[in-house]
């Protein structure tokens, strides 16, 4: 991958970090395991432990790393039926596109939702525990909704990741 001169981070103007092949190395792996310790990930990208901690910290406070997450296994919470819902809002509440999203981000048993261009405004992921549940969140929170012209939902069979 050719070094950028810039990397964007997510709401904020262009951050001016180079990244080298290390970085790269550095942030692959933590986005594999970030519970990684630090001595086995300064090993894996041949440099010093002390070093790779710097170069972290530096990630860290350049904002390139945003935190470090927990990845849950929804079906141990009972929730068990996954959907993918396009949302497009009226015409007249397009100057509340972002408020819409705060909103829809809000709500129960939303895992992620993204502002998209095109034919939809939104695409939400949404985790229930049964097909009853997740019809009953389109109706209280999508359907009844005056912002929202149409939804279509997906459902998900499975979701495929790096590394299954």
């Amino acid at each position: 991958m050719p070094d950028s001169p810039t990397t964007r981070t997510r709401g904020s103007l262009p951050n001016r970090v180079r990244l080298d092949d290390t970085d790269r190395l550095i942030l692959q792996e933590l986005m594999a395991d970030a519970r990684i310790p630090n001595n086995i990930l300064a090993a894996k990208a041949g440099i010093a432990p002390s070093t790779c901690l710097g170069r972290v910290r530096a990630l860290r406070d350049a904002g390139i790393i945003r935190g470090f997450h927990a990845s849950v296994d929804l079906e141990a919470l009972g929730l068990l039926v996954y959907a993918l819902i396009s949302v497009r809002v009226n015409s007249q509440a397009r100057n509340k596109m972002l408020a819409i999203g705060q909103r829809l981000r809000s709500l129960p048993n939303v895992q992620s939702v993204f502002l998209l261009a095109g034919d939809q405004d939104f695409l939400m992921h949404v985790a229930c525990g049964t097909p009853t549940e997740l019809r009953d969140f389109i109706a209280v929170h999508l359907a009844s909704d005056p912002a929202i012209a149409n939804t279509q939902t997906n459902l998900v069979f499975d979701h495929l990741t790096p590394g299954d």
